[in-house]
């Protein structure tokens, strides 16, 4: 042994005692490199991303667990109505939901979305029923009220009466029970364009005759009039003679379409005329008075699209807790069923629209009125679009008819594309136009009701008749609960 090696030199080093876990982790495969590592502190552009993303993450947790207490708060409120013994031939409270298409979104159900998100909860908890109403189109939900308030003037005035297979059923009630099982429910109004073609809905409902007019033939004999179908007229030579009269200029002479036409099947009657199976005694004229309606839950709801509204719709997504408040309290409203007058100013504008109804603003017709100036801007060129599409359409129509009418009347053999693909048919063309017309003027009239700035159509009748969910008293919620 070397003086080197000798314990008592100073330069000599005992080996490092190792522990038994790094002796374990030894024969793991473990590089012995990792257990030397010492933590330092990361550096400082990881410090800002650790602490940006944990904030978000922790914001958004602490929204979403606010969003269950808060809709848990308001389920234990209610929960007890469903859980109270009832007739099991008794129906539940029922209410129906109207929610119409949001002005520059394709998707017309979002209204209805949010109800079932944030509405519908409190309602299921009280076993409350309803029934949705989905304007897929603008204009179709004041459409939908104005028909369904026509047809029960007709029930109640006799023109029409339950038939005997729904008197047969089983669950069959009178008119004078479903009209108190309605009192007991409610009307849910999503938005401010829902409220805005409700009204207008049932204004024209309660002002408009009861005659059954179909829409489609009305419109097919204003169209058949505009000369949009004619065939082309015809130039005589000058000097020809006609019955005996000397011709010093061309006249035209019309030549009839033998191609079919479904308005053929009818002489085109004066539109004022009743329909044959309307009764001589139906009434004309508007009722004085408006029966009581259900009340009125408004539900407040702006739809946030377009670029420019992104920031918006990230400040929404974590703030749920707001939403889901608004939702539960407008729920909470309608279970307790609280209600109150409908708030309108008593002065009424000279200005009447062509239902007879007045326009006015205040009160409850300001409903959600803020959310009109999220509308997108370039709704404001909706019927000049629609213009330029009719203008295109007309253009390409004689081209179109010229076809129909030349392979139809044999003028001319069809072309190898057009034994590939045959041309749309006269009759098919006069269907084809017919639709174009019906939902270029609704869209028109729909886009009318609602766009920003159009008052909410208002009749003085409905001062007495319309009620709205309002909060329930201190002292009674302190009772139910």
């Amino acid at each position: 042994m070397s003086s080197s090696q000798m314990p008592g030199n100073p330069s000599f080093e005992a080996p490092k005692k190792v522990s038994g876990f790094r002796t374990v982790l030894k024969y793991t495969g473990i590089p012995p490199s990792w257990l030397d590592k010492r933590p330092k502190l990361p550096s400082r552009n990881w410090l800002i991303f650790w602490s940006l993303t944990g904030s978000v993450v922790g914001y958004y947790v602490y929204d979403r667990r606010q969003c269950k207490q808060i809709k848990q708060h308001y389920i234990d409120k209610v929960k007890h109505l469903s859980e109270a013994s009832v007739d099991p031939f008794d129906t539940p409270r029922r209410v129906t939901v109207y929610g119409a298409k949001w002005p520059g979104d394709e998707d017309y159900d979002q209204s209805l979305r949010y109800f079932r998100k944030y509405v519908k909860p409190i309602l299921v908890a009280a076993a409350i029923d309803y029934e949705l109403v989905a304007g897929k189109r603008h204009g179709d939900i004041a459409k939908h009220v104005a028909e369904d308030v026509r047809k029960r003037r007709r029930l109640s005035e006799g023109l029409d009466q339950d038939s005997d297979v729904t008197k047969a059923l089983p669950t069959y009630k009178p008119p004078a029970e479903r009209r108190k099982q309605e009192l007991a429910g409610g009307i849910v109004i999503v938005g401010r364009p829902t409220f805005k073609e409700f009204m207008s809905g049932l204004a024209k409902g309660w002002t408009q005759g009861l005659e059954k007019v179909d829409e489609d033939e009305r419109l097919a004999h204003i169209l058949e009039d505009d000369g949009k179908f004619d065939e082309p007229e015809e130039e005589l030579p000058i000097g020809v003679y006609e019955d005996g009269t000397l011709k010093e200029s061309a006249t035209p002479s019309p030549k009839a379409s033998p191609v079919f036409s479904p308005l053929q099947l009818h002489q085109k009657p004066p539109l004022s005329s009743p329909s044959s199976n309307m009764s001589l005694s139906t009434p004309t004229t508007p009722p004085t008075f408006i029966p009581e309606l259900p009340p009125l839950l408004l539900v407040p709801f702006t739809n946030y699209i377009g670029i420019k509204q992104i920031p918006l719709m990230i400040w929404g997504f974590f703030n749920q807790r707001q939403k889901v408040q608004s939702g539960a309290e407008a729920g909470y409203r309608l279970v307790m069923h609280s209600t109150r007058p409908f708030d309108v100013p008593r002065h009424v504008s000279d200005s009447i629209g062509d239902d007879g109804s007045h326009s006015v603003q205040g009160g409850d017709l300001d409903f959600n009125k803020e959310a009109e100036g999220y509308y997108k801007k370039s709704l404001d060129d909706l019927e000049e679009d629609i213009d330029i599409s009719r203008k295109k359409y007309y253009e390409k129509l004689p081209e179109k008819l010229a076809t129909a009418r030349a392979l139809s009347r044999g003028t001319r053999e069809p072309t190898k594309e057009e034994y590939e693909n045959p041309p749309p048919t006269e009759v098919e063309l006069r269907a084809e136009r017919l639709k174009k017309e019906r939902r270029w003027r609704d869209d028109v009239a729909g886009w009318n009701i609602i766009k920003a700035g159009s008052p909410v159509v208002w009749d003085s009748r409905f001062q007495d008749a319309l009620k709205v969910f309002s909060e329930p008293p201190k002292h009674d919620e302190e009772q139910r609960s």
